[in-house]
């Protein structure tokens, strides 16, 4: 196996792949409250064809996956996928990221499946305003989704926050609360901008700032992370079992040690989330080509991911939705 980097000597060994474009939620920062126009079947990618590209892509050096969405759990058949990339002798990590709604109903098969892990999407403990970020939600559904993954060894279960101002800042400490007294590992995510977005104005809510309240309950004591440490800086209140953690995309970016590439659900390789640049692998895939030649048409688009983002620069995100691309 060759080692994968890019231009600027990153090692690149994550894929992240968007099954569907699908999701039985409408979150406000995600997705229009109507929706989006839907892909065709024939425009996303066969279990098979996806198959193929994660077996070119762990040839050049690709040891982590990530299956994401829309939301992944609602396309047919999950569990398939999950055990043909397991075969994979060189793929170390399989993870999913999912709102959480179908993970009670799943959570037992996809670990026997072969899933290693979950992060779970969660923006507010509370009902109402759950339905309001969600437009559509119910968050027993989700709280009992997570239940589930723990109890699966799904683990470790990850609770991603994306903290927006005058929305949900508010219960930041109250998620800080759940790593001590239910052991949950919570990741407080800086909102970024999106151009038209409804929601608007939010004001950035930094880290720094998120930091400042938690530290009322205690002294936040750094703290490593055994599996998929990500972008993330982990942190662990006194006395608590659960860790909690920081995405900093727009205050501090982690351009500089980005590992990852995205696969849409349409097949085009998207070199950075918030770049527009995207590589059509489906087209050639469904001419014939060999895994060599894919893997060549992989090496030389990696050669033109970017440095990093524009977002600390005022820049805000447009084109496709977080839900076509993975998010």
């Amino acid at each position: 196996m060759t080692k994968l980097a890019d231009s600027f000597q990153r090692p690149i060994n994550y894929l992240r792949i968007s099954v569907t474009d699908r999701c039985n939620l409408r979150c406000v920062y995600c997705m229009p409250e109507e929706g989006i126009s839907l892909m065709s079947h024939y425009d996303i990618l066969s279990y098979e064809e996806i198959i193929t590209l994660v077996k070119a892509s762990a040839e050049l050096g690709i040891d982590r996956v990530r299956l994401t969405g829309g939301e992944p759990l609602v396309r047919t058949g999950l569990t398939d996928l999950i055990k043909m990339i397991r075969d994979i002798d060189t793929i170390k990590d399989i993870s999913l990221t999912t709102n959480g709604v179908l993970l009670a109903k799943y959570a037992a098969d996809l670990k026997e499946a072969g899933l290693d892990r979950v992060n779970v999407s969660l923006d507010t403990l509370k009902p109402e305003r759950f339905r309001q970020i969600t437009r559509c939600g119910n968050l027993g559904e989700t709280l009992e989704g997570i239940q589930a993954a723990i109890e699966a060894g799904l683990t470790p279960v990850k609770i991603n926050m994306v903290v927006m101002s005058g929305v949900n800042d508010d219960e930041i400490i109250d998620f800080a609360k759940k790593t001590v007294t239910d052991g949950w590992n919570v990741r407080y995510i800086e909102y970024m901008p999106v151009a038209d977005d409804e929601t608007k104005p939010i004001k950035l809510f930094s880290v720094n700032d998120m930091k400042q309240r938690i530290e009322t309950l205690g002294k936040l004591e750094p703290w490593k992370m055994e599996t998929g440490n990500g972008p993330a800086k982990y942190y662990k209140l006194p006395g608590s079992n659960g860790t909690i953690g920081f995405i900093t995309p727009v205050t501090e970016h982690f351009c500089y040690e980005c590992n990852r590439l995205r696969l849409t659900a349409d097949g085009k390789l998207r070199l950075c989330l918030l770049n527009e640049d995207e590589i059509d692998l489906r087209e050639p895939l469904r001419s014939g080509a060999s895994v060599e030649e894919l893997k060549k048409i992989i090496e030389d688009a990696i050669a033109r991911k970017p440095r990093s983002h524009h977002l600390a620069e005022g820049k805000q995100h447009k084109g496709r939705p977080f839900s076509q691309v993975g998010g």
